[in-house]
């Protein structure tokens, strides 16, 4: 669906946006309007998506956990694309509307990095500065991205405070835009935020389940899957995967939340399952807040997961019973991850990890013999620092 006039999904959505942010969230909502339904923006955009990204992305099926499940284990391969996750499919329609709005600045957060390097590769490509602004927590543990993004070219802004992570990053970002809202475009990474950033983004990332849906169709006499299933931070990914299956009841959504060490009292991102209904950065949605309304830590393993928000639409979905929202831990994540690697050779991201996981503990929650195809949303490479900590932990090699 998309939301009303003023940005609801449900009762989920809106701009809560402080009076000096309100012309830029105006004359980008404009720009949705106007430029990307054109002709000639879906022509460049569709020509990028092929010849830069490297779309269409391979959907596979898993041969050797297929067998271990006595199900069919589909990956969405987003890892495959230019840049190593789906966050540059996003980033490549922004860039090029910050390119046709007439701006030559763009900024961004990020958690994981990936959507920061892929802001980045966009910026690069289409010759636009780039500012990036990144928790400084996030900054340690994601140093490979960081790395890249700075050979790319773009400016990393370490940002040292609240809890030095996602939230705190977009603060920042926030700040930046209300100061050069003339010359400068906020890439949002997620499908949060002020209308129309959640609608948006979830149509920039939609041509991941789009494509899994004809690609499955494909393969399959033209039937489609028992359940597709993502990981859930902000949820852009999970958006982009779900969209196209909505409307085809008979295929289960479920979404996969961070749930920390998952000891009780532990910090966690598990919003959807654990959070309340009330108003952060912009946007009216479940959050992990206290009782009096202030927010709470969020942790994960992943960095793109920890995140104490989620998107709009993925609430409503929740609230409408069209969508399930399950959460996985730290541990059982990292043998999504371990499992992966070791039975397809394949090197997930810890944040796809946890989709991954989830699956692999629950195939009785499954049709035997069905199909379940996961949104592989990126590589593993920029976690390995994160990987080999833990082990280094435990004194062992994983399971």
């Amino acid at each position: 669906m998309n939301p009303t006039e003023s940005g609801y999904f449900g009762e989920f959505g809106g701009r809560y946006v402080p009076e000096l942010l309100m012309p830029p969230v105006l004359e980008l909502t404009r720009a949705v309007q106007e430029i990307v339904p054109s002709e000639g923006f879906q022509a460049e955009l569709k020509a990028a998506l092929r010849d830069y990204v490297g779309r269409p992305s391979a959907l596979y099926r898993c041969p050797n956990i297929s067998k271990d499940l006595g199900l069919n284990l589909w990956l969405k391969r987003e890892d495959l694309n230019h840049t190593g996750a789906h966050k540059i499919n996003n980033c490549i329609g922004q860039a090029l509307l910050t390119r046709m709005m007439g701006k030559p600045r763009m900024i961004a957060e990020t958690g994981a990095g990936q959507h920061g390097v892929a802001t980045a590769t966009a910026a690069a490509m289409l010759g636009l500065e780039c500012v990036v602004y990144m928790g400084a927590v996030d900054v340690e543990r994601q140093a490979h991205n960081v790395r890249r993004m700075q050979l790319l070219g773009a400016t990393v802004v370490a940002v040292q405070s609240g809890t030095k992570t996602l939230k705190d990053a977009i603060n920042v970002a926030l700040k930046d835009w209300i100061a050069n809202q003339r010359t400068t475009h906020y890439c949002i990474g997620s499908v949060v935020g002020p209308h129309p950033f959640p609608q948006l983004v979830r149509d920039f990332q939609a041509v991941i389940g789009q494509e899994a849906l004809e690609q499955f169709a494909a393969r399959n006499m033209g039937g489609l899957p028992d359940a597709v299933v993502a990981c859930v931070g902000g949820g852009s990914n999970a958006m982009g995967m779900f969209h196209a299956f909505v409307p085809h009841e008979s295929v289960r959504l479920i979404g996969v939340e961070a749930a920390g060490s998952g000891e009780p009292g532990c910090w966690h991102s598990a919003t959807l399952t654990k959070g309340t209904l009330g108003v952060f950065q912009g946007v009216r949605t479940k959050l992990l807040q206290t009782a009096d309304g202030q927010i709470d830590p969020s942790h994960s393993i992943a960095p793109g997961l920890d995140y104490p928000g989620v998107g709009p639409e993925h609430a409503f979905l929740q609230s409408a019973g069209r969508a399930e929202y399950v959460c996985l831990n730290d541990d059982r994540a990292l043998n999504g991850f371990f499992t992966l690697c070791r039975r397809e050779g394949i090197i997930p991201a810890l944040e796809s990890s946890h989709a991954v996981g989830w699956v692999l503990d629950n195939p009785g929650l499954l049709p035997k013999g069905g199909h379940v195809v996961v949104c592989l949303s990126g590589r593993g490479d920029k976690d390995m620092g994160i990987v080999e900590d833990v082990l280094a932990r435990q004194g062992g090699e994983g399971k």
